[in-house]
């Protein structure tokens, strides 16, 4: 039998006493549990070992087991094998935020739970740690950031108008300018500010680490009803905004698998040819990130439309060539 199946089958018999006013019998817990009687009697006696506070009393003629009433708001939470290993999954793929509240947040979290958890558990989460690992690269040293993501969050949920002052990597300029944080986005191992600008009188994105000042005002904002954040971060291919367009990409048979088997966009669909290659086609709010992620195919993917796109991807090619001719 596995030790996860049989720690899951444990747990489902504390709760099982923890919810019985009378306790039950191992009887009872066997039909529960949909299992031979013996099997319970040995999961009962594996849990006191670990020192659960289960014992038996004999009640209307019957054995009866039970928690003690003072200990049953002291059971560890339920975790079975699958929701360990995601917790520590979570916590490898969490690595990107170290050194913040997020990241903060969840070690104390995982440190509390394997302080509830009986001494069998612990072996068998030792053994998880030793055969699960999950890392994340690249990823920013966001702990200077810790301060200005918590003031954000606070100017949101608020809805507090902030002031800030924003440099721009396009035109490696400084400006001040007055944002309605709508919501702080995690994208690609990068924080970013979702908000009204003042300044341009639009929706814009803002990169957090080029934050370099900010202060909270005593104006504040309603997101406008015309306005669905949630459609306005799924529309573009990545960060870069800009007006819809439909992109149709052909890929070669080698990589076409590949291609199909992950969301790239939540408007993609597949078009299979007859010698194995497919067509991608999607509608997404401009074309700058989609050109990077076409020219890191190389000669495995071509654009059909719009041609907008293809003079793009054509002109990067003949930039990359003039830089590697001798």
């Amino acid at each position: 039998m596995a030790r996860g199946d049989q720690l899951a089958r444990q747990w489902r018999i504390i709760q099982s006493l923890i919810t019985s006013r009378l306790g039950k019998s191992v009887y009872d817990l066997a039909e529960d549990l949909e299992c031979h009687t013996r099997t319970v009697y040995r999961d009962l006696e594996a849990l006191q070992a670990a020192g659960f506070p289960v014992y038996t009393s004999i009640v209307e003629g019957k054995s009866m087991w039970s928690i003690l009433e003072t200990a049953k708001h002291n059971i560890p939470i339920p975790f079975n094998l699958t929701e360990l290993m995601a917790l520590y999954f979570s916590r490898g793929m969490m690595v990107v935020l170290k050194d913040t509240v997020l990241y903060d947040s969840l070690e104390s979290l995982f440190e509390k739970i394997k302080i509830t958890l009986p001494p069998a558990y612990l072996e068998y989460l030792k053994q998880i740690e030793k055969s699960l690992e999950v890392k994340a690269e690249p990823y920013k040293q966001y702990g200077q950031l810790k301060d200005l993501i918590g003031r954000l969050s606070d100017a949101a949920i608020q809805k507090k108008i902030i002031e800030i002052v924003y440099y721009t990597m396009s035109r490696k300029k400084e400006t001040r300018r007055k944002v309605a944080p709508y919501k702080i986005w995690f994208f690609d191992g990068t924080f970013y500010l979702i908000g009204n600008c003042g300044m341009r009188d639009d929706v814009r994105i803002f990169a957090l680490d080029r934050i370099k000042n900010i202060q909270l005002t005593d104006e504040t904002f309603e997101i406008s009803e015309d306005f669905n954040l949630d459609d306005f971060m799924k529309s573009s291919f990545g960060v870069f905004h800009g007006k819809p367009v439909r992109v149709r990409i052909w890929f070669a048979a080698d990589i076409a698998e590949y291609i199909r088997e992950k969301t790239w966009h939540d408007t993609q669909e597949f078009e299979t040819q007859k010698d194995g290659s497919i067509i991608f086609e999607a509608e997404v709010a401009g074309t700058k990130e989609i050109k990077f992620w076409v020219l890191k195919w190389g000669a495995k993917a071509k654009v059909l439309a719009p041609e907008t796109l293809q003079n793009a991807i054509r002109s990067e090619i003949e930039t990359m060539r003039a830089i590697y001719t001798p």
